[in-house]
């Protein structure tokens, strides 16, 4: 595999809240790295002065009147400035683009599990965003439990709709990976070095077809 096929890709890791996104994009950012592509990654929503002032709308446990619909449109006005402001740029210098969310994660919390319907989160996308996919989508699935045990800590105003909820965002990614190319699932069960290793193996597949 020529490692420089990674030099402007966009690829996003995408899942549950406790699947591990997070800590597997620092992950991969640095394996990326380790064949020589310059790999980067900013907060989603965030990284922009304007995508951290809705983060902080978005998040806060005190704003539990907020619709589904405000909350898409929320993510979305941040994932606009994210694009232009960072990732569009990037692209252009030929980096590689790791994201620990995107899209898919709007499709699966408010477009499956707060009904707001995932087709119409991608017509909103597609009326407002230059590229609204990836190259890659990797989701990594986990069962309730397994997550819930993750969130060791204070739970944001997203973590805490209850299970029932993530029961659904769980199925939207799932049926996701099941409606589009470009979307692959991995079990996130296991230990980091694990989950690591198969998504590596995912990304070096993916870029050798």
């Amino acid at each position: 595999m020529n490692s420089k096929k990674f030099a402007g890709k966009f690829i996003v890791l995408d899942g549950p809240d406790g699947c591990g996104k997070t800590t597997q994009v620092k992950l991969l950012v640095e394996w990326i790295g380790n064949q020589g592509v310059d790999a980067v990654t900013f907060r989603e929503p965030g990284a922009t002065a304007i995508g951290e002032k809705i983060r902080e709308i978005l998040l806060n446990p005190e704003h539990i009147a907020m619709s589904t619909a405000a909350e898409v449109m929320l993510y979305m006005a941040a994932r606009v400035q994210l694009w232009a402001e960072k990732i569009k740029p990037a692209l252009q210098q030929n980096k590689c683009i790791v994201l620990d969310r995107w899209l898919s994660s709007t499709c699966a919390y408010q477009g499956y599990a707060g009904g707001f319907g995932m087709d119409n989160v991608i017509k909103i996308a597609s009326d407002c965003l230059e590229e609204i996919w990836p190259d890659l989508t990797v989701i990594l699935d986990v069962d309730l439990e397994t997550a819930a045990k993750r969130l060791d800590r204070d739970l944001d105003r997203m973590e805490q709709k209850g299970d029932g909820y993530h029961k659904r965002v769980r199925e939207g990614f799932l049926k996701l990976v099941k409606d589009r190319d470009g979307f692959v699932v991995t079990d996130a069960k296991g230990d980091v070095e694990t989950v690591h290793n198969c998504i590596v193996e995912i990304i070096e597949k993916y870029e050798a077809e």
